[in-house]
């Protein structure tokens, strides 16, 4: 994939596939790193899938055959130097622990990384096609932290105005390129 953003957008699907209530998408960033952690409460993976899922043929969709999302940000972190890791319980084996962390490794100064890019974007999308889901979204920077709860914004709106309306929407979008913008 081209951006980073991409990568975020494929494995916060899986998390939305696997039933997840609340999905977590941080971003620690040095002057010279970048880690990138999305963590769930879906259904999980058993031991056996996760010893397999970075592979691009082990995948649970039944429209096509291969899974690239994870193999792809495998490959991603890898050349720079970087690593992956995923920690993954399944609801049946302990209810309440049940989710998937992937957690990728990054070395900004390599020749072969891939640029973050448009992580705004990338979180409206994601509210937008999954409103019933809660996204915490802390992206970490040298100098200030950019961050959203959309568990804070449904305590403000209550139940009768949808995360996915066009106002909320950009709101979100303003609020998220102001902290962007700011100095620290």
């Amino acid at each position: 994939m081209k951006e980073l953003s991409l990568n975020i957008l494929d494995i916060a699907q899986n998390s939305i596939r696997a039933e997840a209530s609340l999905i977590e998408i941080l971003l620690d960033e040095t002057e010279t790193t970048l880690t990138l952690t999305i963590r769930d409460n879906g259904c999980g993976m058993s031991e056996a899938f996760v010893k397999t899922v970075t592979d691009p043929f082990s995948t649970t969709r039944t429209t096509r055959k291969v899974g690239m999302g994870i193999p792809l940000l495998k490959l991603a972190a890898e050349q720079t130097g970087g690593t992956l890791s995923i920690r993954s319980t399944q609801k049946e084996i302990d209810p309440e622990h049940a989710g998937t962390e992937i957690s990728a490794s990054f070395d900004k100064t390599h020749l072969d990384f891939t640029p973050l890019g448009d992580v705004i974007s990338t979180i409206v999308l994601l509210i937008r096609g999954s409103a019933k889901t809660d996204f915490v979204f802390r992206h970490t920077l040298p100098d200030r932290t950019v961050e959203l709860d959309t568990r804070e914004i449904r305590q403000v709106l209550g139940d009768e105005v949808p995360l996915d309306t066009y106002e909320v929407l950009a709101w979100i979008r303003d609020m998220l390129t102001e902290q962007y913008a700011s100095e620290a």
